[in-house]
């Protein structure tokens, strides 16, 4: 069997085409280009094509899939990537040990998502760093003031509509600005910038919530108590296709949410949350699982019962609710059914 291994490069990639029956290696670096790569699986006609996730790992595999290949998606992450202990590392060591790992079937496939649902991904993660970077542009104001002397009102209050007249009192256009007031210049444009992003930030929640209008999935988690259209397009987004995940084990782990196992012997320890996975789902699961806690009386059952007055136990409670939240949520789009609270309640406890 053929197995052509492709470790990608932004600019360059290396291709290794490994041999399983007489264990040989041929390699060729070629450009980065969709022309180079058709050409490159056109000359070597593989078997099957190994690549690793990375920025540009979705239109590679759209264009393999496409061209008829069998493509396998791997994550350089996991354990048996890893190289420790070794005097040389070189892309095209990287290559075969992509391709003799696929021999060996120690590779377990990553989920590639279709290209209309990487879209819609890269918009819900978008409109995460347009809110960074309104926050970015708030702080910077507020630093600015501190610095002069002026005050501003805490919290969301500064940005309502008589925060904005104050800050425009301040403003001026550098053009206006004597030696002693440049910093009114930098306020007119950090303002400027500010109300740019605003606008850009609408269109795309305008965006967002047409979409979400027409997602049936978006629309079922939003049947959950305390879940907005934000939060359940993250969720929908992320889990994707629900049925490749077994159980609610896996698409626990798939989120980063469960514990790290250190086991030998009689010993078997459970650590802090192994983190895995998307920081965007982890993260906004957590978030809404505070919020579950004044709108869901599941959620806030869960909580107490986990929490048991320790104070210690808080954060540990909390991710516990985020956690079965994301099973619910996956149970919900698997077996296309909306939120009911007896059944919840019977299968979370």
């Amino acid at each position: 069997m053929q197995i052509l291994a492709i470790d990608l490069g932004k600019f360059k990639s290396v291709a290794c085409l490994f041999d399983t029956d007489r264990q040989e290696a041929q390699y060729k670096t070629i450009s980065t280009t969709a022309a180079a790569i058709e050409q490159l699986l056109h000359q070597t006609q593989p078997n099957k094509v190994v690549i690793e996730t990375c920025t540009i790992s979705g239109w590679v595999y759209d264009l393999c899939q496409g061209q008829g290949y069998a493509v396998v998606v791997a994550n350089p992450s996991n354990e048996a990537w890893q190289w420790r202990n070794v005097k040389r590392k070189t892309d095209k060591d990287d290559g075969l040990k992509l391709a003799k790992l696929e021999a060996l079937g120690q590779i377990d496939p990553v989920h590639m998502p279709t290209q209309q649902m990487r879209e819609y991904r890269r918009l819900v993660k978008y409109r995460k760093v347009l809110v960074g970077r309104v926050n970015q542009i708030k702080n910077s104001i507020r630093a600015l003031l501190d610095a002069h002397g002026k005050s501003l009102s805490s919290g969301n209050k500064a940005w309502t509509q008589a925060g904005m007249e104050q800050l425009e009192s301040y403003r001026k256009s550098y053009a206006e600005c004597s030696l002693e007031e440049l910093w009114r210049g930098e306020l007119d444009v950090e303002l400027t910038l500010l109300d740019s992003l605003w606008q850009q930030r609408a269109r795309v929640d305008q965006q967002l919530e047409a979409m979400a209008k027409q997602d049936e999935r978006v629309q079922r988690l939003m049947t959950i108590p305390g879940v907005g259209r934000r939060t359940a397009e993250v969720i929908a987004t992320m889990i994707d296709d629900p049925h490749r995940f077994e159980h609610g084990r896996q698409v626990s782990a798939y989120a980063g949410l469960v514990p790290e196992q250190r086991q030998s012997g009689q010993t078997n320890r459970l650590g802090a949350i192994t983190k895995r996975g998307s920081r965007l789902l982890r993260g906004a699961l957590v978030e809404i699982a505070w919020m579950l806690l004044r709108y869901n009386p599941w959620a806030l059952t869960v909580y107490q019962r986990i929490y048991a007055g320790q104070k210690t136990r808080k954060k540990t409670a909390i991710v516990a609710v985020a956690r079965k939240l994301l099973v619910c949520c996956w149970a919900m789009l698997k077996h296309k059914q909306d939120w009911n609270p007896p059944l919840v309640a019977a299968t979370s406890t």
